[in-house]
């Protein structure tokens, strides 16, 4: 008798956590699903136009980087290559946080974690909260994601010439459609990602917006430190990221998806009691879950 029950436990857990997994496996792709469908839903509000300040601003840096192409984005890389060896070192070393999955993987396991703990057993409170924190996260995977997805095509449409390419830098050398790395410059994927960072989650978290602007700076700096850009790459990148983190802002506003549609504002994040009380019903059902 007492082999018998020391046997039966091992035996009735482990269809339980197959059963666990079989409900995750199901429930994640269907949450994803439906939180993309979110987002191809009809408007729901109309944003406020584009003012013609934000448009004069952005032809203003138009102009500043096609200026840049003439007027200094070859003398840009003849001071980089004068630079000392520990800053172009250390622009090496930075740079990398300026590509796309610095953002997109930790936000896409935020995603799938949520989409995972996301069930109908769950109070009208605790899915509301879980909602709510998926509409933020996917708002900044789609703001990161799709303009660095969009440099990522067009810069290999493009096809401008690195300055490294060749036996001097020549700004005007292109070779459109290739889809070469050494003919990807324009505009600087790095720098999309970083300008679009800073936008989406500066919008998010106000207080982060001065830290997020010094990385964007600091990222679109590094390019060119590290001889991959001109400066009227970076800053085409930085068009591209700031451009598009605003239209998906805008999309989501449209959907009364975590933004306002009447001035673009974003909602309050969930109250941090409302967190935690979320946080200790998904534990505290964990257990029953698995039986």
């Amino acid at each position: 008798m007492t082999t018998s029950n020391s046997a039966a436990p091992p035996i009735l857990r482990a269809p339980a956590g197959l059963a666990a997994l079989q409900a995750l496996a199901v429930r994640i792709p269907v949450n994803l699903v439906r939180w993309i469908g979110v987002l191809a839903r009809p408007p729901r509000g109309r944003p406020p136009r584009v003012s013609s300040r934000a448009v004069a601003v952005l032809a203003v840096v138009v102009a500043l980087m096609i200026a840049s192409m003439f007027l200094f984005d070859t003398t840009a890389i003849e001071w980089a290559r004068l630079e000392p060896l520990w800053l172009h070192d250390f622009a090496d070393e930075i740079t990398n946080y300026g590509r796309s999955s610095t953002f997109l993987y930790p936000f896409g396991i935020v995603l799938i974690v949520l989409a995972g703990v996301l069930s109908p057993s769950l109070t009208t409170h605790s899915r509301g909260v879980l909602a709510a924190l998926a509409v933020r996260f996917g708002f900044l995977f789609v703001a990161i994601g799709l303009p660095s997805l969009f440099a990522t095509i067009v810069k290999r449409l493009i096809g401008r010439a690195r300055p490294y390419v060749g036996s001097h830098d020549d700004p005007f050398a292109y070779m459109p459609f290739i889809w070469k790395p050494e003919y990807a410059s324009m505009p600087s994927g790095h720098a999309t990602t970083a300008a679009a960072a800073a936008v989406a989650i500066g919008m998010l978290v106000p207080r982060l917006r001065a830290v997020m602007l010094i990385y964007m700076l600091v990222i679109m700096a590094s390019r060119i430190l590290i001889f991959v850009h001109h400066p009227s790459d970076v800053l085409g990148g930085a068009v591209v990221g700031v451009v598009g983190a605003l239209m998906v802002r805008r999309w989501f506003a449209a959907r009364r998806l975590g933004f306002s549609p009447a001035d673009l504002q974003p909602y309050p994040w969930p109250p941090w009691p409302r967190l935690k009380a979320t946080a200790r019903e998904i534990v505290g059902r964990a257990p029953a879950s698995a039986r």
